[in-house]
């Protein structure tokens, strides 16, 4: 039986060597080595102990390594094992038992300790600190450096919960609530609970999108949720999760009935703070565009991309489903920075960009942020007629703006902050009736009674223009094409490792599944790439291509030249 945590001390282990008979008998089977084997070689090892001193207490029963734990499973991520599996190649794989410097005969672990060092991964950001030790070592072994160009995107991410109705969702709260009761409180349901509550929540709800008699079953879930909550004076994580989801979809008239929620009637939460399921209540619903839409989380990845090195991913993020791409890249900046990885230039697109965090990563980090601006969204300037904002005259000192036929605005208000996190302050300036009713170019420049023209402080302004005249240069675009890359790298975590489904409900395991994952694409590309001053081998031509180059025939060289 495995002690509680608590119980559990470290008694860090320093400068462990691979047993000599392992080692012979690894080189013998794999020549070549495996990535397992290059850990060790390359890096000695991702972490050491030392490492985790201050994750465990002074006192108790020493614990298994956690530097060995943490290396598992990451390479539990790499070759995509479950707990059972990942601890079966520990005892049996050669490869395993090198990397971890074992020796032969070791019997390893029982599975289940993989998820108890899961669980202590989730506290105090010790998955973030796990990546750090990580990308220290790949920095220290000159894998990885700063001041390079880095790039972002992010993708969706399925939590692992099942799509309901919201009937749905209320009676399988209140099934999951009787089910928690149940194991801890019995006693409290035993004048409950009666025949027409075991036919309601006596098995996993599926009643679809047409359920029969759907108010009477809508009415009949909220009072029954209603009464088990009166009855648990100290509720625990299911019922907690239950009481909001029956605040967020119902409501007591002013006669004291219960009512439920619509649009119109009570109004129901944003999508920002609306539970989708009693099992993971970070999760959320979110809608881009008309055809994706999910509930869960959103992923952020970031890699260098320098033209000679393998692409390192130095920071992955993850979010709430709801929550702007916008609010990603300060944190994000602030993590590289910890980690010694600023980047010299940071291709984000659009999603991410702003006058706000352009300005300041500029100046808190020294760092360039290319990405498009928001287009000018005035309607002469979306339909390309009439007077734009950039066609008035901005006199920052004398407080004033001058219009195209010379009129000179007759207030100046603001700067008003119109967004937390990603838009900037805004400053109007407001043109009178008497100015503009008697102008001739009135139809062109506004179909409002008077102009107003809004446009942010001199400082972001000036950022404003100047990004705007340089993202029209080639050079720039020569650049920034470099971020499109990144969608390889989407696909990579997504189809090559599962990252767009969660293994585990809650955001910060998502989180953790997220980090291991990171680190387990850097261990398989940097311990993939060839030997220092070798070149990578080409791809051999097919058999066609044979044919044409011998005939002397044309043909492309790459795909993005078809059709030119």
């Amino acid at each position: 039986m495995q002690l509680p945590r608590c119980l559990l001390s470290l008694r860090p282990r320093s400068g462990e060597l691979v047993p000599a008979l392992t080692a012979q008998i690894a080189r013998a089977s794999n020549p070549k080595g495996t990535t397992a084997m290059w850990v060790r070689d390359r890096l000695d090892g991702l972490w050491h102990d030392d490492d985790f001193v201050d994750w465990y207490p002074r006192d108790g029963r020493p614990g298994l390594s956690p530097a060995q734990l943490a290396t598992v499973s990451v390479l539990q991520f790499l070759l995509g094992l479950s707990d059972r599996q990942a601890a079966e190649a520990v005892r049996c794989r050669i490869d395993f038992k090198y990397c971890l410097a074992l020796d032969l005969d070791d019997p390893g672990f029982h599975h289940s300790v993989l998820a108890d060092f899961r669980e202590r991964l989730l506290d105090d950001g010790r998955a973030d600190r796990l990546l750090d030790l990580a990308l220290a070592r790949l920095k220290d072994a000159g894998l990885v450096r700063e001041r390079t160009t880095q790039r972002t995107d992010s993708t969706h991410v399925l939590a692992a919960v099942r799509d309901l109705t919201r009937l749905e969702l209320v009676t399988e709260a209140v099934r999951a609530a009787l089910e928690e009761a149940a194991r801890t409180v019995g006693h409290l349901l035993t004048d409950l609970v009666d025949e027409d509550w075991g036919r309601r929540y006596g098995r996993p709800v599926r009643l679809g999108k047409n359920p029969s008699r759907p108010k009477t079953r809508i009415l009949a879930a909220g009072e029954d949720a209603c009464r088990l909550l009166e009855r648990l004076h100290r509720p625990g994580p299911q019922a907690q999760a239950l009481r909001q989801i029956v605040v967020q979809n119902y409501y007591r008239d002013p006669a004291g009935r219960l009512r439920w929620r619509t649009d119109e009637d009570g109004g129901l939460p944003p999508s920002s703070a609306a539970i989708v399921s009693p099992y993971d209540t970070t999760a959320r619903y979110v809608r881009h565009g008309h055809i994706i839409r999910w509930k869960g989380f959103a992923a952020h990845l970031t890699e260098t991309c320098g033209p000679d090195s393998v692409n390192v991913i130095t920071d992955v993020a993850t979010t709430s489903a709801a929550t702007s791409d916008a609010r990603v890249l300060p944190g994000l900046h602030n993590r590289l920075a910890r980690r010694g990885l600023l980047p010299a230039e940071h291709l984000v697109d659009g999603g991410y960009t702003s006058l706000v965090h352009l300005e300041r990563a500029a100046r808190e980090h020294q760092v360039t942020v290319s990405g498009p601006l928001t287009a000018n969204p005035t309607r002469q300037h979306r339909r390309n007629e009439g007077f734009d904002r950039d066609d008035f005259h901005i006199d920052f000192d004398r407080r004033q703006v001058t219009c195209p036929n010379g009129q000179v605005s007759a207030g100046w208000q603001g700067p008003y902050p119109t967004s937390q996190f990603a838009g900037a302050p805004l400053i109007v300036a407001r043109f009178n009736k008497s100015q503009c009713q008697p102008c001739p170019d009135r139809p062109r420049c506004t179909s409002a009674p008077a102009r107003n023209v809004g446009f942010p402080p001199r400082e972001l302004r000036d950022l404003q223009v100047r990004v705007r005249a340089e993202q029209q240069t080639p050079g720039w675009k020569a650049r920034y094409a470099v971020r499109s890359g990144v969608e390889g790298t989407v696909n990579e975590f997504a189809h090559g490792h599962g990252m767009r489904h969660c293994r585990y409900r809650g955001q910060p395991k998502a989180h953790l599944q997220h980090v291991l994952t990171a680190i387990a694409v850097n261990i398989e590309r940097l311990s993939s790439r060839p030997a220092t001053g070798k070149a990578p081998s080409p791809r051999p031509p097919t058999a066609l291509q044979n044919h044409l180059d011998q005939h002397g025939i044309p043909r492309s060289k790459s795909w993005r030249t078809l059709g030119t």
